[in-house]
């Protein structure tokens, strides 16, 4: 019997290293077939989901207060489980290159608590070679287990979507690789359990590890595209989303946007593919100049928030700037990597000292992350120039009368609104008087 099997019977555990937005998720769903350890070091967040509260908002209050993972902060519980799923954030130093510090830490306290007979899956974004020639190593000198004898591993690059409830864990197809084609089979029958959507196995691990890096460099060089085409057309005087709208009548426009590129995933792995390909000696050349042009938007938006106040007549050093979100993306509570925040920190080099608010993300989050707090809607009030950054739904359902309210009693024409991400409606708003400006 494989350990697929004995999985499938409840001999057999399955293991998740990391609960964050992608672990905690995949636990919760393996737990309503097998039994599941749900690990991580960060005791307050565990001491979470013990009480049945989700702060990622991924899977709800009900859904954590209901489930069977056994959520543990104990490294040893690990040796219950021959399964074991490492989903840890792979972030990026300050000069780009790849922090395998998470994926390191948790393989060195994982090798510590392997058994024989274990397959350890790694779905954490990572440049191709990592899991053989660096999880892999650091597994057999903790363990003392050889790989490929006593354990085996895989690599299944997550692709779980913070925030939308349309595209979730269970009808997103899944890409999964082995060692080996033992290991292969066995991690493809384990994710068929809860993967509705179905497997898409590949030839290698390495294989795999390129997808992912692939999947969201692509997406960032398409950002980034229409990025650039943002900052041309706000020199000719041309709005770029109707621009946008007029492209996608036809039936093969992308549909993308413009806007800030932040995040764990799509701003931070381009980076691992760069960093690897010039180690062999390939200087990447558009993935570079996508990535550029990405990490160059919050200048420049935060160049035509300066600019809108001195064409409002505003003292910019004096002006009170109200943004209403803080989060990475719409309708989630994550902050790591946000692009907001870069904007808030230039806007402090002219005297400004931005108002935030935002009713999606964690104020202690926001204030250990980036030292800055959150304001209440209380504190939202008498603005010069408002800040609409994050698409939350509670922002789009706001009319222009209820967006008015947050300024002070000044001509309309002195009432500056920046809409970084298109909510309003143009037309309504330039007929109205408003200093609006939109990316």
């Amino acid at each position: 019997m494989g350990l697929y099997e004995k999985i499938l019977n409840r001999e057999e555990k399955i293991s998740l290293v990391g609960l964050g937005y992608v672990g905690m998720p995949i636990a919760v769903a393996f737990a309503k077939k097998a039994d599941v350890i749900g690990f991580d070091l960060n005791e307050a967040k565990i001491r979470a989901y013990r009480n049945g509260q989700d702060p990622t908002k991924e899977v709800g209050d009900e859904a954590i207060a209901s489930t069977t993972v056994h959520f543990t902060a104990d490294p040893s519980a690990l040796k219950e489980a021959r399964f074991h799923i490492v989903a840890v954030p792979t972030p990026i130093n300050q000069d780009k290159t790849p922090d395998l510090y998470p994926v390191e830490s948790a393989s060195h306290i994982l090798g510590k608590n392997l058994t024989k007979g274990s397959i350890v899956v790694y779905e954490s974004t990572v440049y191709p070679g990592v899991t053989e020639g660096v999880c892999a190593r650091i597994l057999e000198e903790e363990s003392g287990l050889k790989c490929g004898t006593d354990f085996k591993i895989g690599y299944s690059p997550e692709r779980i979507n913070p925030g939308d409830k349309v595209h979730r864990l269970e009808n997103i197809k899944k890409i999964v690789s082995g060692m080996d084609e033992e290991s292969l089979e066995e991690i493809a029958n384990v994710y068929e359990m809860v993967i509705e959507a179905g497997v898409h196995r590949v030839s290698s691990i390495k294989v795999a590890e390129a997808a992912k890096v692939v999947e969201n460099s692509q997406r960032d060089i398409n950002i980034a595209f229409i990025n650039e085409l943002a900052m041309a057309f706000d020199r000719m005087g041309i709005d770029t989303n109707e621009v946008i709208d007029a492209m996608n009548t036809k039936w093969n426009a992308l549909g993308f946007r413009p806007g800030l590129v932040g995040g764990h995933c799509i701003g931070v792995d381009p980076y691992y593919f760069i960093y690897e390909a010039e180690k062999l000696g390939y200087h990447s050349r558009l993935i570079s100049a996508g990535r550029q042009i990405n990490d160059d938007m919050p200048t420049f938006v935060c160049d035509q928030i300066v600019k809108q106040l001195v064409l409002a007549n505003k003292r910019v050093r004096s002006a009170k700037v109200i943004f209403f979100g803080a989060t990475f993306k719409e309708n989630c509570p994550d902050v790591r990597n946000s692009k907001v925040m870069e904007i808030v920190t230039l806007l402090e080099n002219y005297g400004i000292r931005p108002v935030l608010l935002d009713p999606e993300a964690d104020p202690e989050e926001v204030e250990r992350t980036y030292h800055y707090p959150l304001s209440t809607e209380k504190e939202a009030a008498d603005a010069d120039c408002i800040v609409l950054a994050v698409a939350h739904d509670v922002y789009r359902e706001k009319s222009l009368q209820q967006w008015d309210a947050y300024f002070g009693d000044y001509p309309v024409n002195e009432k500056v609104i920046i809409d970084i991400k298109g909510i309003l409606n143009n037309n309504e708003v330039r007929r109205a008087g408003y200093g609006y400006w939109r990316l």
